[in-house]
């Protein structure tokens, strides 16, 4: 039973379409109207509104950990992965768009803070160096993600194979970028663009 509610809490945390709430509210439109039509952070700052991209990025990476840590609480490792699988399906198949969400980064990264959020912080330096680098979002999320593989052998154990799929679930929300990465016209995406 517990399982059950925490599946529920986390699923609904997670379709709570920040990305869209918020645009709207700041008068910037609907944010599934423009760039990629998705609802995460990196096409809200296509709006030109940073304050509004990092907000939403806060709020998408809540919405992983918060549901995460509930569940951990009050069902161990199996209800942390439990709610952290469903509040990434929230965010990724949000009942109040017609299951057509975001890919789940940033969520993703809220769920490994949770589960170990030293893999968490080498996932950001990683995300973060592939970023400098190449200037390319997707890579960077797609590297990540790679990254946390072995570093969740190495940090937690006990969440390896939950890991393994989550990175698995960032490469599948990702086919439309790496089939544009392997034809190199995926886009490149910079922070100071916007005002």
């Amino acid at each position: 039973m517990q399982n059950i509610i925490v599946a529920i809490i986390g699923y609904f945390c997670g379709s709570i379409p920040f990305g869209l709430l918020l645009t709207q509210a700041a008068g910037l439109g609907d944010v599934r109207n423009i760039g990629s039509g998705n609802i995460g952070a990196t096409n809200v700052l296509r709006t030109g509104n940073k304050k509004i991209a990092a907000l939403t990025l806060l709020c998408d990476v809540l919405k992983g950990l918060i549901p995460a840590v509930i569940g951990a609480k009050y069902a161990g490792v199996i209800g942390a992965e439990i709610a952290g699988f469903a509040a990434l399906a929230g965010h990724i198949f949000p009942i109040w768009l017609g299951f057509k969400g975001g890919k789940g980064v940033a969520t993703a990264l809220g769920i490994m803070l949770a589960w170990a959020w030293p893999v968490a912080l080498l996932g950001i330096a990683a995300w973060a160096t592939v970023f400098y680098v190449r200037r390319v979002s997707s890579l960077s999320a797609l590297s990540a993600a790679v990254l946390a593989i072995p570093a969740s052998y190495y940090f937690a154990p006990d969440f390896f194979i939950a890991v393994t799929a989550l990175a698995a679930i960032i490469w599948l929300t990702h086919r439309a970028n790496i089939q544009r990465l392997l034809k190199g016209v995926e886009p490149q995406s910079s922070f100071s663009k916007a005002p």
